[in-house]
This record gives C-alpha cells, sequence and structure tokens, in this order.
C-alpha cells in the first residue's frame, strides 16, 4: 500500500510511475478524499474540545447555583456530543474509504525496470547452459514413454475436472525428490529457515500480501471464509503482521513447500495440454523479511537462489527483467526465470522473484525497531519461487529424455531416488 504522505508531497510523480505501469493518473481522487478526511478529523477534533471545554462549566454552574445556565451548559455538552459521534463516524467512513482506494494501487516500479506494456518488452539479462542437441523429435512432457500412465489426467478429470493430474509411481516419486532436494539445497546451503505453514489462511493475510481485494477471482474462497493460498509468500510474509521486530532479528529467510491453488481466471485455453498450468500444484517458495537498505541486494541473492536450482539440476535457463506493464501488483522489480523446455522448443517460466519494497508491509503493518533508535519502520519483503516443483519435473524430464523412450535424471537427485537414475516405463531403474 502506498504512503499517503509521499503522494501529498509529491503527486506527480506518483502519477508519472502509475504512468509507467499503464495506470491512471490517481493523485487527485486519492488527495480529495484525503482532504474531506483530513477535514472531518479537524471537524470533530474541535467539535470534541467544544465538547470538553462546555463539560468543565457545568459543574462551575453549578456550584454557583446558576440553574439557567447550568441547563444551558448540559443542553450544549448533550448536543456537542452527538455530533462528535457523528464527525467521528464520518471521518472513520472517509479513512475506511481512503484505505479502500489505496488497496487497488499497485506499487511503484523502481527507476531502473525497463519500460514497457507487456511481456514483449521483458529483457534478457542473463542466460545459463547449453540447450540439449537431440537427434530425434523431443517430445512434450506428457507423450513421453518413460512417463506412460503414470501421469493420469483423465482420473483426475473425474475426480477435481479439467487441470489437475494424479502422478504415480516413478513420475510421483520424481516429484517428490525434487521438493526435497530444493528444500535441502536451500536451507543447508542457503540458510533458509524450513517452515511448515497452513494452506488456509483469513481474508487479513490475502489482504496484507495484495491478493484482495483486487484479485479475489484469482484464488479459492471456502464457504466458511477461508482462502486457500495460491502461494506460500501469503502465509510467509504474513509473519511479520502487526509485529514490531527489533532490527537484529532481520534479515528473516525462509522457505516452505506448500500445495498452492490458483483458480487461473482469465487463463481460459492458456496451456491447457499436460501439467504446466494446474488449479493445484506444488511449489517450493521463499520469502525474506528484511531492512529496506538491503531488498536490492537481497532480491540479486534470492535470484540466485532460485538459479542455483536449476544449475544443479543442469537445466537450461535464463533470467529476464520484467517491464513495467508485466509487473505483479506488489512488485517494485521482478527477475523471472525461464527454463528451457525442448518438447515446446521455447524457455518458459519456472520461478518469479520479486522485491516488494514496502508495500506489503505497511498494507500488513509489519515494522522493525531500529538499532540507533527512533520511531519503528516498515520492514521491505521479497518472495520468490525456489521452485515450481511440478514445472520443474516437466523440464527433467522433458530435457532427460533419450531416443528409446527412457528419461536420464539428473545427478543430483540420485541421492534421493535410492540411487537410481533413470525412468524407464513409469518405473525408476
Amino acid at each position: 500500500m502506498h504512503d499517503i504522505r509521499a503522494i501529498r508531497e509529491n503527486p506527480a510523480q506518483f502519477d508519472a510511475d502509475l504512468a509507467r505501469r499503464g495506470a491512471d493518473a490517481l493523485s487527485g481522487p486519492v488527495l480529495a478524499l484525503d482532504e474531506k478526511r483530513r477535514a472531518a478529523i479537524l471537524a470533530a477534533e474541535t467539535a470534541q474540545a467544544a465538547q470538553n471545554a462546555a463539560a468543565k462549566q457545568v459543574g462551575a454552574a453549578k456550584a454557583k447555583g446558576d440553574e439557567a445556565e447550568f441547563e444551558r451548559l448540559r443542553a450544549l455538552v448533550a448536543e456537542k456530543k452527538s455530533e462528535v459521534a457523528a464527525l467521528q463516524a464520518e471521518a472513520a467512513a472517509l479513512d475506511a474509504e481512503l484505505r479502500d482506494l489505496l488497496l487497488t494501487i499497485p506499487n511503484n516500479p523502481l527507476a531502473e525496470v525497463p519500460e514497457g506494456a507487456d511481456e514483449d518488452q521483458n529483457v534478457e539479462v542473463h542466460r545459463w547452459g547449453t540447450p540439449k542437441t537431440f537427434a530425434f523429435t523431443p517430445k512434450e512432457h506428457y507423450e513421453l514413454p518413460a512417463v506412460g500412465g503414470n501421469m493420469d489426467f483423465e482420473t483426475a478429470a473425474k475426480l477435481s475436472g479439467a487441470r489437475f493430474v494424479v502422478l504415480k509411481s516413478g513420475v510421483a516419486r520424481v516429484h517428490r525428490a525434487l521438493a526435497q532436494f530444493m528444500l535441502d539445497l536451500h536451507t543447508e546451503e542457503h540458510g533458509l529457515q524450513e517452515t511448515i505453514t497452513p494452506v488456509l489462511v483469513r481474508s487479513e493475510a490475502m489482504l496484507g500480501t495484495g491478493q484482495l481485494p483486487k484479485f479475489a477471482e484469482d484464488s479459492y474462497e471456502t464457504t466458511n471464509g477461508w482462502w486457500l493460498i495460491p502461494t506460500s509468500e501469503v502465509t510467509l510474509t504474513n509473519v511479520i503482521a502487526g509485529e514490531v521486530w527489533e532490527e537484529s532479528a532481520l534479515p528473516c529467510r525462509m522457505t516452505a513447500h506448500t500445495n498452492c491453488f490458483r483458480s487461473e481466471a482469465g487463463s481460459a485455453g492458456k496451456d491447457t495440454a499436460g501439467m504446466l498450468r494446474q488449479h493445484q500444484f506444488e511449489k517450493v517458495e521463499m520469502v525474506t523479511i528484511c531492512h529496506p537498505d538491503e531488498a536490492l541486494a537481497e532480491h540479486e541473492r534470492m535470484t540466485k537462489c532460485a538459479e542455483a536450482v536449476l544449475e544443479r539440476l543442469n537445466l537450461p535457463y535464463r533470467r529476464i527483467v520484467l517491464c513495467t506493464g508485466d509487473m505483479g501488483f506488489g512488485a517494485q522489480k521482478t527477475h523471472d526465470l525461464e527454463v528451457w523446455l525442448p518438447g515446446q522448443n521455447t524457455y518458459r517460466e519456472i520461478s518469479s522473484v520479486s522485491t516488494c519494497g514496502q508495500f506489503q508491509a505497511r498494507r500488513m503493518n509489519g515494522r522493525f525497531k531500529p538499532t540507533a533508535g527512533g520511531k519503528p519502520e516498515f520492514v521491505a519483503t521479497l518472495n520468490g519461487s525456489g521452485l515450481a516443483v511440478g514445472r520443474c519435473l516437466i523440464a527433467v524430464l522433458e530435457n532427460g529424455q533419450e531416443e528409446d523412450g527412457s528419461v536420464t535424471l539428473p545427478a543430483a537427485l540420485h541421492p534421493y531416488l535410492g540411487g537410481k537414475t533413470r525412468l524407464v516405463d513409469g518405473k525408476l531403474v
């Protein structure tokens, strides 16, 4: 959420930042509402002061025996009390209206973020690995003989509908091994704290990270008001909600492996084949809560943590800096990692790593107490996939496919597979 004081101080810059995202100028409506709110607060405070002054005079008139003045002042106090209540209610309503408006406005992009309207203007900044040259036409993951019937979309459709999958046998074990490998790498080498969190959260948690109120249709709400998390960014980031930590507790770096749920609203007809885009999927998420001055360095560190997963698995990838028009709602800057999928003959997103500055922290009132003293300040928050497990499975299967229909599995996974190295007809050998 935006700082109203910053908008007051430089409305032109606020509108310019929104324009870079392709959004309309909003400083006018925001400041007009803010002015009404501040006027209502002042009027309520003035009426409260008059009520307090009259209340003091009531006792004095009673002591003097001036019954007429006593009754007049008592009536004035009652009148002011009603006026104060009405003005306070008006101020509270305007305050809520202003907050509701601010909650719908996206974060400001950093100056270094490239200009652009959509994904066509994203900028590639790094590549790693060389895509394998196949002596045959490579297949997509769901077509591979090595997978067989162990990536079962028909049974999943019977159980749940489209965009679900049932994984079995060796395919399921490779999927599990990938998640365990990612967690071990992040905790043992990258210093992240492993965390297990709920997958059902209150609306306040979704509001804090920016999924609500604007993107409710992208998530699933239960009948009793809980929400299924779209990613554990929601739970991990909200550990700071309403808290004031000591600066010495920063940075706090966490990782979690969870099921994630997305309605994929607006993606009808997109990536319907295979398990590239599912309503339920697993992800190993990374979240950092840190001092605002450290956020950019932390963004680079977190991106490298995600890249390390791909490099250990020997999966070619590229790093993309998203342009202003393609960034997520809460992001100041985003790196996408795209892994090479030979079955599609293209790179596809497998991780998105974003720094949000103090935007989420202000929404959830997450602060730290500076060691040097002074008032508590809002923390900075970052989040990133490290990685999406299902998409990583796709990349491992497609990049490891052999002409005989088997799949050679990355060496990094062998210890997690009981020393097995290949997938043949859905079984590990």
